[in-house]
């Protein structure tokens, strides 16, 4: 006899299971930024209950090329104009993230950002760099389709469950302020990433994390849900690490993967109830990624992993700090808009 289990736990089942599945897949394929993959597939899962059929999934690879490749048409810029061009990206930076807010896909709104700074400063320092990037990153959305299509098949959907919602939106007063305040969190981890473009990427993608997790906080929140679910990912990455270094293997990884995300699912999902936001966990659950996936690319190249792991903590750190500056300062003067609806 079937067991019919509720939504919220074929969700989390699915998140936890899709995440590890990602994870052992990317690392096991030797991708190039193997952490893509499963912040992908993060993202993906937690805001679909349906899978991707084929062409919709060769479309948003496609669309993720174009947005991406978009950071290449900067770099002459860059090149010959350096501050006119990080004006002109600090000006798409808003436009990009204020779209998003009325309605965007938040997967293209991350992809458009990705191009405008991780790729435009990564081809500054080297062409081949940038297109490498590209390349992994839609490798790494075409693996995160797949698990999304996999987790499904594993973890269905119940039929009678409604569609997924939007979530509701922004009034149209706030929206150009919550844009601009997102584009002020990216753009010096933009500005610090043409310093050393190879090592500050990582920065990038969390400040990119960071600029839409503000667009559903107020200065009331702010450190709880930006400061509290970095300090959390890299706790849970600690963790992560110790336990992974009692026996290293793929399969092991893939293990500890799954009783992590589920942890953090559960909480994401509401079975284990909490008084922190969805927001909250998900961004720990992609923080945790991004750390965890950089010390084993770290180990691999025979790096110091935990002075990197400290030197890359202590940066996110700074950027979540300085993202909770720029809610509060941005919010001062707009009292009214202390319950803005969670996405």
């Amino acid at each position: 006899m079937s067991i019919e289990r509720s939504p919220r736990v074929q969700r989390a089942l699915r998140l936890a299971t899709g995440t590890a599945l990602c994870v052992a897949a990317s690392f096991a394929l030797a991708l190039p930024i193997a952490f893509f993959a499963p912040v992908f597939a993060v993202l993906l899962i937690a805001a679909l209950n349906r899978p991707l059929n084929v062409k919709a999934g060769l479309t948003l690879a496609v669309a993720a090329m174009l947005t991406t490749a978009t950071g290449l048409l900067l770099v002459p810029l860059l090149h010959y104009y350096p501050l006119s061009a990080i004006g002109l990206i600090g000006v798409c930076l808003f436009l990009v993230f204020r779209s998003g807010l009325r309605g965007s896909s938040n997967l293209i709104v991350t992809f458009l950002v990705i191009g405008l700074t991780m790729i435009s400063s990564a081809g500054l320092a080297d062409f081949d760099v940038a297109m490498m990037i590209i390349v992994a990153l839609i490798k790494g959305l075409l693996l995160a389709v797949i698990v999304l299509a996999v987790s499904h098949w594993l973890f269905p959907e119940p039929a009678n469950v409604p569609p997924h919602t939007a979530a509701p939106r922004l009034p149209a007063a706030a929206i150009d302020r919550v844009a601009l305040r997102a584009a002020l969190i990216v753009l010096p981890a933009f500005v610090l990433a043409l310093i050393d473009p190879a090592g500050y990427l990582p920065i990038i993608l969390k400040a990119a994390s960071l600029g839409q997790q503000s667009c559903t906080t107020t200065s009331r929140h702010a450190a709880r849900e930006l400061l509290g679910s970095t300090l959390s990912g890299g706790l849970l990455a600690v963790l992560f690490w110790c336990a992974l270094s009692l026996f290293v293997h793929l399969w092991m990884f893939f293990l500890w993967m799954l009783l992590f995300a589920l942890v953090l699912a559960r909480k994401l999902y509401g079975l284990s109830p909490t008084r922190l936001s969805p927001g909250f966990w998900l961004n720990s659950l992609i923080t945790l990624i991004i750390l965890l996936g950089q010390s084993v690319q770290d180990s691999s190249a025979g790096k110091d992993v935990y002075t990197a792991f400290a030197v890359r903590m202590g940066l996110f750190i700074c950027v979540t700090l300085y993202a909770c500056l720029m809610v509060r300062l941005l919010d001062q003067r707009h009292p009214d808009n202390a319950s803005m609806p969670a996405r």
